[in-house]
């Protein structure tokens, strides 16, 4: 009954201007994968045609325009947008002129270093090393990783972006399925409760060695 009578307290329609308010004057919209719907120079297909249309239909929303949603219309004018996208295949000059002028700050990234690898799986608080050590410790198996082994993991992750496609940190999750997976299945039936298992240097070289020998195959699997 007091939650009831705290929810009778509480205006909604005020909570809703205030919300209203706050995304037209603090708002940030980001655009993630932009340069999916940019048409790729020299082609004309269907599909780029498509592509454009809905380039002209983000066009009056980044603009700012009054946008209805089902808590009331929001006018978009002073909302920050933020876009980002690869752009392998086009180029963000394959955007139609009239968006392209509504993102007037351009920034390109520069690719993941191995430091930068070493790092991705040693700082974050879910880095890929300790969500497989934890992954076993719920087997009651302890897993820990040497340094030299995280930094051969990086080298071998970052030569693998250089000669197949670089596609960034997410070649990790690949490259650490690949190492541990034999592991993964032989516990508990092979690896018994209460072992402890150190990933080193030596074992990262013998599993990964000839992880991109056969370039045609790898593509596909990583």
């Amino acid at each position: 009954m007091l939650e009831e009578e705290w929810v009778k307290l509480i205006d909604m329609e005020e909570v809703k201007a205030e919300a209203i308010a706050k995304a037209e004057n603090t708002g940030i919209i980001f655009i993630d994968e932009i340069d999916k719907i940019a048409r790729a120079s020299g082609s004309s297909s269907g599909a780029d045609v498509s592509r454009e249309g809905v380039q002209r239909d983000l066009l009056p929303i980044v603009e700012g325009s009054l946008v209805s949603t089902k808590h009331g219309v929001i006018n978009t004018q002073h909302v920050l947008f933020i876009a980002a996208g690869a752009f392998h295949v086009s180029k963000p000059s394959d955007l139609i002129p009239e968006l392209q002028c509504r993102f007037p700050i351009r920034v390109e990234l520069e690719k993941l270093s191995k430091n930068d690898f070493y790092r991705i799986l040693k700082e974050p608080k879910s880095a890929l090393t300790k969500q497989y050590e934890a992954l076993l410790k719920a087997e009651e198996v302890n897993l820990t990783f040497n340094d030299d082994a995280l930094e051969a993991i990086a080298d071998t992750t970052f030569q693998i972006n250089n000669e197949i496609e670089n596609i960034g940190a997410r070649r990790l999750h690949t490259v650490m399925s690949h190492l541990l997976n034999e592991i993964l299945f032989d516990v508990p039936d092979l690896i018994p409760r209460n072992s402890h298992i150190v990933v080193t240097k030596e074992l990262v070289e013998e599993r990964l060695s000839g992880l991109v020998k056969n370039r045609d195959m790898a593509r596909y699997i990583l």
